[in-house]
C-alpha cells in the first residue's frame, strides 16, 4: 500500500490533485478554528471546559463540524445544511414530477438539481445559523455553564445579522471548497469535506477516554476502545463491500450483418444500500422532541416524559426507539432510492432478462422480493453498529463523542473505500499496482 502511494506521488497529474485536495483539507480545518464576530472566545472555552462537549443536542451537528459548532467559527455549521438539502432534493424527486424528469435528463438535469441544492443549503444555513445565535444568546447552547449567557455579550440586531450572514457564507464555502476537490482534486469533495471533520476529533476523543480511565491508568480501557475500533472497522468493510449480484443475460440482436448483446453482466445490490442516510435521518428526527422541550421550556407532564426517555442515550426507550427508527428508514430509503419496475423495463428494453425470470413484472416482483431479504440484515447492522457509543457511554464511561460511533465509522470507512477505489482506478490506467489486491 505504501509503495502504491509512493507511484501515485510520482505520478505528475495524480500527485498534483492529492496535494491540492490536502491544501483544500487543511483549509478546512483552520476556518474550524476562526471565530464568528461578535462571539466572546474566552466565555466558550470556559464553557466547553465546564461541559463535556458531545452529550448535549448538537452532538451530531458538531461531529460533522469537527468541533467547530460548539466553538461558535466561521464553519460552525458545517457540511449539515448541504447533507440535508441533499436528502431532501432526493426525497422530493420521487414527489415531485418537474425533479423527476431532470433526473432522468442526465447531466444537464443533474446540474439544474445540484444548482437546486446549492440554493436549498443557503437557505438552511440561514435557518440554523438563526437558530445557532439564538441559542447561544440565551445560554442553552452550553447546559450547566456559569457563563452560558455571556458567550454573545452585544445581543443587538447587527450583531445577530452579521454573526448568520458569517456562519452563512461558511457553509457557502465549504460547499465551494467541496466542488473543487470533485473538479480538481481525487474526486467526492463533500465526502472527503465530512471525513476530514470527523477525523479531527479522533485524537482527542481517544486520549479523553484514556484521561477518564481507572484501570492501570486508564491504557487497559483505552486498548479496549482501539480493538473496539478494529474490530468495528472490519465488520464495517466486510458489510459496505458485501453485496447480491442478480445476473443479466442479454439477448443477441441482428442489425444487417452484425449481431449485438449476447452478453453477461449482473446487478449488484448492496447489503446496506441505504447507507448512512438512515443513522442521520433517526438521530435528527430523535432531536426534535428535546429541541422542542429546550425551546418552550414547558414544565408538562410530556415534557417531563420526553425529558426522562427521549433525552440521554443510555435509556432502554431510546436506545429501542432509535433502533427501530434506523430499520425503518433503511427500508424507507431503498424504497425510493431504487425503483424494481424502472430497473425491469430498461431490462426488458435492451433486450436483457434474469434467466430464469420472466421479463417485465415477473422481473420487477423478484427484484423487490430480494432488495426486501437483503435490506433486512442490512438495516439490522446499521441498528447494532449506530448503539455502539450508547453501549460505551454504559461500560466505559465514554461521552457521547465517543470516536468509533456508528455514524463515524461508516462514514470514514465508506470515505475511505470510494477514495482508495478511485485513486487505484487512476493508477491502473497508467499501468500501475492498485491499492487492492
Amino acid at each position: 500500500m505504501l509503495t502504491a502511494f509512493a507511484r501515485a506521488f510520482k505520478t505528475p497529474d495524480l500527485r498534483k490533485k492529492l496535494l491540492f485536495t490536502l491544501g483544500i483539507m487543511v483549509l478546512f480545518r483552520l476556518g474550524a478554528h476562526v471565530p464568528v464576530p461578535g462571539v466572546d472566545y474566552r466565555n466558550v472555552q470556559m464553557c466547553m471546559d465546564q461541559t463535556k462537549s458531545g452529550q448535549g443536542l448538537f452532538g451530531l451537528v458538531n461531529m460533522f463540524s469537527g468541533g467547530a459548532l460548539l466553538q461558535i467559527t466561521i464553519f460552525a455549521l458545517g457540511i449539515m445544511p448541504y447533507i440535508t438539502a441533499s436528502i431532501i432534493l432526493q426525497l422530493l424527486t420521487v414527489v415531485i414530477p418537474r425533479l423527476e424528469a431532470l433526473k432522468k435528463e442526465g447531466q444537464s438535469g443533474q446540474a439544474k438539481i445540484t444548482q437546486y441544492t446549492r440554493y436549498l443549503t443557503v437557505a438552511l444555513a440561514i435557518l440554523q445559523g438563526t437558530g445557532l445565535v439564538a441559542t447561544a444568546r440565551s445560554g442553552a447552547l452550553f447546559g450547566g455553564c456559569t457563563v452560558g449567557n455571556q458567550i454573545v455579550p452585544n445581543q443587538s440586531i447587527f450583531t445577530t445579522v452579521v454573526m448568520v450572514i458569517t456562519m452563512t457564507a461558511g457553509t457557502a464555502l465549504i460547499m465551494w471548497l467541496g466542488e473543487l476537490i470533485t473538479d480538481r482534486g481525487i474526486g467526492n469533495g463533500m465526502s472527503i469535506l465530512m471525513f476530514t471533520s470527523i477525523a479531527a476529533g479522533f485524537p482527542t476523543s481517544l486520549w479523553a477516554i484514556k484521561l477518564q480511565g481507572n484501570l492501570m491508568g486508564g491504557w487497559l480501557e483505552f486498548s479496549l476502545v482501539i480493538l473496539c475500533g478494529l474490530a468495528m472497522v472490519a465488520l464495517v468493510v466486510f458489510v459496505e463491500q458485501a453485496q447480491r449480484r442478480i445476473p443479466v443475460q442479454y439477448a443477441k440482436r441482428m442489425i444487417g450483418r452484425r449481431s449485438y448483446g449476447g452478453t453477461s453482466t449482473y446487478i449488484p445490490l448492496k447489503v446496506n444500500q441505504a447507507g448512512v442516510i438512515p443513522v442521520i435521518f433517526a438521530s435528527s428526527l430523535l432531536y426534535i422532541p428535546a429541541l422542542l422541550v429546550q425551546f418552550t421550556g414547558s414544565k408538562a407532564g410530556w415534557a417531563n416524559w420526553i425529558n426522562a426517555n427521549l433525552v440521554k442515550g443510555d435509556h432502554p426507550i431510546y436506545m429501542a426507539t432509535y433502533f427501530l427508527l434506523i430499520v425503518f428508514f433503511a427500508f424507507f430509503y431503498v424504497a425510493i432510492s431504487f425503483n424494481p419496475e424502472e430497473v425491469a423495463d430498461n431490462m426488458k428494453k435492451y433486450g436483457g432478462f434474469i434467466p430464469g425470470i420472466r421479463a417485465g413484472r415477473p422481473t420487477a416482483e423478484y427484484l423487490s422480493y430480494v432488495l426486501n431479504r437483503i435490506t433486512w440484515p442490512g438495516s439490522l447492522y446499521l441498528g447494532m453498529i449506530a448503539l455502539v457509543p450508547t453501549v460505551a457511554l454504559v461500560t466505559l464511561n465514554a461521552n457521547q463523542n465517543f470516536p468509533f460511533g456508528g455514524t463515524s465509522i461508516l462514514i470514514i470507512v465508506g470515505v475511505g473505500l470510494e477514495t482508495v477505489k478511485q485513486i487505484e482506478s487512476q493508477l491502473q490506467q497508467r499501468n500501475y499496482e492498485g491499492f487492492l489486491r
